[in-house]
């Protein structure tokens, strides 16, 4: 089975995960997925296949013959999708020989333009896989599943020698909770690789650092006839705390290794409102500075408006990786060297997010992370091509070829 094919029957599978869930795995529809994977990996040939009661699913291809010495090397994906359109059945549309001109994304009135996604002209002539306009695809990351599968049928079939090979896959990834269970010693790899990146021959290893920022502002409510001097607009004071911000640092204004203050939700009223945000930068101190305006802001509001107006949670959630993959500069040589095995070309590129990895890196496992092809995650304009997904099989076969070579 191709890679494209195994993607199409995962994603008709909703597994959205649930930031606002106290359960683990966050949404029981997770399992679903996990028990489809779980057969399938049964039935290629995987061994110690597990999947335990958090819906963290783990097999390993055993060395072949003679190669049990090679270092043993992990493959990781996530089972989990934004929540974002993701309330109806999704239904992939593949377009063969693509123009790289504008398409229309089924009856939606969206439309995948090359003038707002660029790379589009580099797909012309593939197979695209897209969307309706109503849904996300949920290539984020099932993907990166259906490529490390596609890899292990590959090694089997073909009889391909290799080392021992890890592979496993995690929920609840998108509300960066899918590190905290797994399981290092069950998996067994000396480091991984996490296929969760975008453009086939994306190698990356230097992450956000990244927290949650929660304000509270508790107004004091009277009547707007009688309110001189009296009245705190819970929602004005939350205004003045968004304006406080630099307005240029937000995800629209920033690229590369550049860091933002990102809100994503706010509620309120008069009495009482609520502002939380992502805060991400790639330069930890620049990171801390970030926070310590927060604080700042905190401080500042409650000096005008009175102590306990306002009240600040933050929350840290991962840290850059490049401070482990440092001292393991094998991880990203070796990736470099089997794209251009594969005739891709390498793109050493910053995480602008996480991964699995962040959180797996510092405990113990060393995880940087590849491109799986997709393109436009979270939102109705994903999209993906078989080609660029065929390339990322290949690339992490040939990884698996240059760490099981025989010296």
């Amino acid at each position: 089975m191709e890679a494209y094919e195994r993607l199409l029957n995962y994603v008709t599978i909703l597994t959205p995960s649930d930031e606002n869930s106290q359960t683990i795995p966050s949404s029981g529809c997770q399992f679903d997925l996990a028990r489809v994977l779980e057969k399938e990996m049964k039935e290629l040939g995987l061994t110690d296949v597990y999947l335990d009661d958090k819906c963290y699913l783990y097999g390993k291809l055993p060395a072949t013959e003679g190669y049990e010495s090679c270092p043993s090397i992990g493959f990781i994906a996530h089972m989990d999708t934004v929540s974002d359109f993701c309330d109806h059945q999704i239904r992939p549309i593949l377009t063969g020989n693509y123009s790289g001109e504008a398409l229309d994304l089924g009856n939606s009135g969206l439309v995948l333009d090359p003038n707002v996604f660029p790379h589009l002209s580099s797909l012309k002539g593939r197979t695209l896989i897209t969307l309706d306009g109503t849904t996300i695809l949920g290539a984020d990351d099932k993907a990166g599943i259906a490529e490390i599968l596609t890899m292990a049928e590959h090694l089997i079939n073909e009889e391909i020698p290799h080392g021992p090979i890890s592979v496993a896959f995690t929920p609840d990834e998108e509300i960066g909770s899918g590190a905290e269970y797994f399981d290092i010693d069950r998996f067994g790899a000396q480091f991984a690789y996490t296929l969760d990146g975008d453009t086939e021959g994306e190698i990356q290893f230097e992450n956000f650092h990244a927290c949650k920022a929660d304000f509270e502002i508790t107004g004091f409510n009277v009547h707007p006839g009688s309110s001189k001097d009296t009245m705190i607009n819970a929602c004005l004071v939350a205004m003045e705390i968004n304006a406080a911000l630099p307005s240029m640092e937000t995800p629209r204004n920033t690229e590369d290794y550049e860091g933002f203050y990102h809100l994503i939700d706010m509620n309120g009223d008069v009495s009482h409102a609520t502002l939380h945000y992502i805060v991400r930068d790639h330069d930890k101190g620049l990171f801390e500075a970030k926070k310590q305006t927060l604080r700042l802001i905190e401080k500042n509001m409650n000096e005008k408006w009175g102590e306990g107006c306002v009240s600040l949670t933050i929350t840290d959630q991962y840290q850059n990786m490049a401070e482990i993959i440092k001292d393991c500069p094998h991880l990203i040589e070796n990736a470099k060297k089997a794209c251009e095995n594969a005739g891709v070309t390498p793109l050493v590129l910053p995480i602008r997010g996480g991964t699995d990895g962040c959180q797996l890196s510092f405990r113990g496992l060393p995880c940087p992370n590849l491109g799986t092809g997709g393109h436009a995650y979270h939102g109705p304009y994903e999209h993906i091509s078989v080609e660029g997904m065929d390339k990322c099989v290949d690339v992490i076969i040939e990884l698996i070829k240059i760490y099981s070579a025989k010296f």
